[in-house]
């Protein structure tokens, strides 16, 4: 069967007849052509003759009565009126190849790294693939080691699974990515790069990457100066290449930064195609194109590898629930929650553990992993629901056994949490540490009470302060108006 299906695609790549047409109208990126509105059918590719002789490849977006809209992966300059235009009448494709493990190549599969041609596959594939059937896909698999300690407890990660890195600008979220990339588990990791500064990628793959992260991946770019157009394909391109290393059995880390920016990109060729913009100028064709792109990743079937995919959403001005974050959530198994006022403590990676979830828990862990994580959350959030009273002074120690046990552990947990670039962490290792620190005896051998010494800083000061006079003055009127009720006396400064 493999043999026949094989045939049948080399047949499919053989060239046929050329058709040719002519350019009638320019708009901005969009050219209307005629001549071919029985020949092309959208998706397909053509080429442009520019009047200084280049071939300027670009793509049927829709049509409008007998003319084909068409929009070129580059700037349109050189394109003339009555400019000729060629096809085969036939869609995207490429030939991914083993060799290209190591390389950077552009949207359109062309090696941008200066290293020379890329081995071509026997197989082409069309960029806009077609998952696997629901009905012959695998379950998640086993837990992947992202090296990060964070998410190896409270947002675990299995093979076949989709998650999203959640952001704003500026918090961290590439070098995220750059740690998940490293991380081992997988066999390749394809990235792609999509809308990113042009001088961010040398960084990214000298300084974030490294040679060692490039020598099992494979990189596809497109910076933000480049057409709608070659951004969305190189989204494309990315789960394309991924699709081609799980359907040789391998484990692939499909990582995608960001989703965002393809959304945009596809919101430009939308409008420019004559869509209505709903939500926020997003027309109805983003959500579907994020749909189906998000869903190539995910379990292979028995024959096949799986593709774990991490999607970066670069949240607008901070805002976690905008259209694009919100369809995002609802398709993917897990989000990872960045927040900028973790970072400006000076906390990295700046993951809001209470707002993380991955959709893997708790099938994913053991009950005695499942047990640690939970004390740890709730000693979490339990300081976190008390914040403000705590940094205020207002909080009278003894009121509550347990936010007191979680004032004492919140150093060590932050410490905890806190991990460098470019170190790793073992799934063992996190939970021996974090089980240590809780005090379990089954973790690390120590009473409770050895531990939570050995691991809380000896000279961290109490959360308690004497409380500036005009603060104490507000209280007071605060209890006179029955809002709260003061206990005497007012905590003094504990000192060690």
């Amino acid at each position: 069967m493999r043999r026949l299906e094989k045939f049948q695609t080399v047949l499919e790549q053989l060239p046929g007849p050329v058709y040719r047409g002519t350019v009638t109208a320019c708009s901005g990126q969009t050219l209307r052509v005629r001549g071919l509105e029985r020949k092309l059918s959208a998706g397909d590719r053509c080429d442009i003759l520019a009047q200084d002789g280049r071939r300027i490849a670009s793509e049927v977006i829709g049509f409008d009565g007998a003319s084909s809209l068409l929009m070129p992966f580059e700037a349109a300059e050189g394109i003339a009126l009555g400019a000729r235009v060629e096809t085969q009448g036939t869609g995207a494709s490429v030939k991914p190849h083993p060799g290209w493990i190591g390389r950077v190549v552009n949207g359109l599969g062309e090696p941008v790294d200066g290293k020379g041609p890329l081995p071509q596959g026997e197989i082409a594939r069309r960029l806009r693939g077609v998952p696997p059937s629901p009905y012959s896909r695998r379950r998640l698999g086993q837990k992947l080691e992202t090296g990060v300690r964070a998410l190896n407890v409270f947002a675990p990660l299995c093979r076949g699974q989709r998650i999203g890195v959640f952001s704003g600008s500026g918090v961290g979220k590439s070098t995220l990515l750059s740690m998940l990339a490293r991380g081992g588990g997988a066999d390749v990791a394809v990235i792609g790069l999509i809308g990113e500064r042009g001088r961010e990628v040398q960084e990214f793959l000298q300084e974030t990457l490294g040679a060692e992260g490039l020598k099992r991946a494979v990189m596809v770019v497109s910076t933000s100066d480049e057409s709608p157009h070659m951004r969305r394909q190189a989204t494309y391109l990315t789960l394309t290449v991924a699709e081609a290393f799980r359907d040789q059995g391998l484990q692939v880390v499909c990582l995608v930064d960001s989703i965002t920016r393809f959304a945009m990109a596809q919101r430009e060729i939308g409008l420019t195609a004559g869509e209505p913009p709903a939500s926020k100028g997003y027309p109805p064709s983003v959500f579907s194109e994020m749909a189906r792109l998000l869903e190539r990743a995910g379990p292979g079937t028995e024959r096949q590898g799986d593709i774990t995919g991490i999607f970066t959403v670069l949240a607008e001005g901070d805002d976690h629930n905008d259209p694009i974050a919100d369809a995002a959530r609802s398709i993917l198994d897990g989000h990872i929650v960045l927040e900028r006022a973790i970072a400006e403590r000076g906390r990295f990676p700046a993951i809001d553990i209470l707002k993380s979830v991955s959709r893997a828990l708790p099938a994913c862990h053991t009950p005695e992993e499942e047990a640690i994580c939970r004390e740890a959350r709730r000693y979490l959030a339990a300081f976190e629901e008390m914040r403000e009273l705590i940094q205020l002074g207002a909080y009278k120690a003894g009121a509550d056994p347990f936010v007191d046990r979680a004032i004492e552990l919140e150093p060590a947990l932050e410490a905890f949490l806190a991990q460098k670039a470019d170190c790793r962490a073992s799934l063992e290792e996190s939970f021996a540490e974090l089980g240590k620190l809780l005090g379990h005896a089954g973790a690390a051998g120590l009473p409770e009470e050895e531990a939570a010494a050995e691991l809380v800083p000896p000279h961290e000061p109490a959360l308690t302060h004497e409380l500036p006079p005009e603060l104490l003055a507000d209280l007071r009127a605060m209890e006179e108006d029955g809002g709260i009720v003061i206990e005497e006396p007012i905590m003094k400064e504990a000192c060690p």
